[in-house]
């Protein structure tokens, strides 16, 4: 699995890239972006929960999709893999395709690929926690490349795992990810992009909650936890937002003083 394998601290955490202090930045991103098309066709093509040996069969043997050679088949495959575990056996896995049948549309689960991919990938979780966030606060708001590529930049002071990368590569993966945040519904434009503010959905948001609870987050400290930040949330809006999906039947929330009874399972 990648990084995913190599990390191994305490609680678990090592199911959870974006929730470990230990997880390394990776340039995934530097070949191809999120590929959420490909990634929402095979979710089509398979609806059922199956290993990963069974999706690698749909796109290479089955070529569910559409690509014309063996390799490139095997090139999609494991790129998509990299981004979004593929795995019924893995428990993040498990949560976001629990979670991607429940939404009620393609704004809901274009958010919940973007959480997948995030809490896979240490550095999207940084960019969406970090960068992206005030700016989908202030949507609309200019998206320019050499902003991310400036984060990129910035973090190798601290990684020696990106002061290994090239200019090239840096560069590709500050471009990649501009085009990723707009497929996933969080940006608009092609060229000139701009941000767009995300609507409060249940799935995201409960998907959220099972990686915190995956890697033993207690609940007070969840509802504080900065991980929200990829939907736009910050501290104090954790807990209304929590509160609306509970009027809304999208989970069950309760909080008195330091009390928190939160129910995310299907609501019959």
């Amino acid at each position: 699995m990648g990084a995913v394998a190599r990390i191994r601290p305490e609680n678990g955490h090592w199911l959870v890239p974006a929730l470990s202090p230990r997880a390394p930045y990776t340039s995934r991103l530097s070949a191809r972006s999120a590929l959420y098309t490909d990634l929402h066709l095979l979710l089509a093509a398979q609806r059922a929960p199956v290993s990963s040996l069974a999706y690698r069969a749909q796109v290479i043997t089955e070529n569910c999709l559409a690509r014309r050679s063996v390799a490139a088949r095997q090139k999609i495959w494991q790129e998509l893999k990299s981004r979004y575990i593929l795995d019924a056996d893995h428990p993040v896995f498990a949560a976001f395709l629990r979670e991607w049948h429940r939404c009620d549309s393609e704004a809901e689960r274009g958010l919940t690929a973007y959480v997948l991919l995030a809490l896979n990938d240490r550095l999207v979780a940084d960019l969406g926690t970090e960068w992206l966030f005030p700016r989908l606060r202030r949507a609309p708001l200019a998206l320019p490349v050499a902003d991310v590529r400036l984060f990129i930049d910035q973090a190798a002071k601290q990684r020696p795992e990106v002061r290994a990368w090239s200019d090239q590569t840096r560069t590709a993966v500050a471009q990649k990810y501009a085009a990723s945040i707009r497929d996933f519904g969080l940006a608009r434009g092609a060229v000139n992009k701009t941000t767009v503010r995300p609507a409060l959905y249940g799935a995201p948001v409960r998907l959220l909650v099972r990686a915190l609870r995956l890697v033993g987050v207690r609940p007070l400290e969840l509802v504080h936890a900065p991980i929200f930040r990829l939907l736009a949330l910050d501290r104090p809006e954790v807990i209304e937002a929590l509160g609306e999906l509970n009027r809304a039947d999208d989970l069950r929330f309760r909080m008195q003083g330091n009390v928190i009874e939160l129910d995310i399972e299907e609501i019959a």
